[in-house]
């Protein structure tokens, strides 16, 4: 199985690709220090799964790299590997396409079948990720007033403070205030989080 490493940490890929080499069956083609970079290369080299950190320093981030990456025709699969494991960006994640979610702290042991998993199309959680998957689909929907539903409508939309504010005939300031509670009941602190959570609770109608 041919796999391609993007982390933007090159002492972090080397410590991966070392990692593998003891795993049988499991080829490292490549290695990417950038979400760009891993898009152009799976392109080239056409692994079968992309082992994906979520933060890249400059440019694209992971889940933008996997939504591109499952978008390609015959397209790898995308396990991510990183050390973020809040709801909002293992949402993003999933959302985007990633077939399974694993936090860097996991035992090799863990790992290698994880990354085959992945390859086969299976999902594969780390445990802590699998029991907060979980914990949301229990829990009951947000109770979101009709004005925080607007203004989590428009924010799915991509408009900005001042946008929403004109849309709704409100002030920015309220508009503001409206998120802070958005984001306290939805567990996230970024807009994106917000929408994120959102679609996945289906709570946009």
């Amino acid at each position: 199985m041919r796999l391609l490493l993007c982390d933007d940490h090159a002492v972090v890929r080397a410590g991966l690709r070392a990692l593998l080499a003891s795993a049988p069956g499991i080829e490292v083609a490549g290695e990417a220090g950038s979400g760009e970079e891993a898009v152009a290369l799976a392109e080239k080299l056409r692994p079968a799964l992309v082992l994906m950190d979520l933060q890249l320093g400059a440019g694209i981030d992971g889940v933008e790299a996997t939504r591109r990456l499952t978008s390609l025709p015959d397209g790898p699969r995308v396990l991510v590997l990183t050390t973020y494991d809040t709801d909002a960006d293992i949402t993003r994640a999933i959302e985007a396409g990633a077939t399974g979610y694993l936090l860097k702290a996991e035992r090799p042991e863990e790992l290698f079948p994880a990354i085959r998993a992945a390859a086969e199309g299976r999902t594969a959680l780390s445990a802590p990720v699998a029991g907060r998957v979980m914990a949301r689909l229990r829990s009951p929907l947000p109770d979101l007033t009709p004005r925080e539903r607007d203004i989590l409508a428009q924010l799915s939309r991509g408009l900005g403070n001042r946008e929403i504010a004109r849309a709704l005939f409100i002030s920015e300031g309220t508009v503001k205030t409206h998120l802070g509670r958005i984001y306290q009941k939805l567990g996230v602190d970024t807009r994106a989080g917000a929408v994120a959570v959102a679609q996945e609770r289906r709570l946009l109608g």
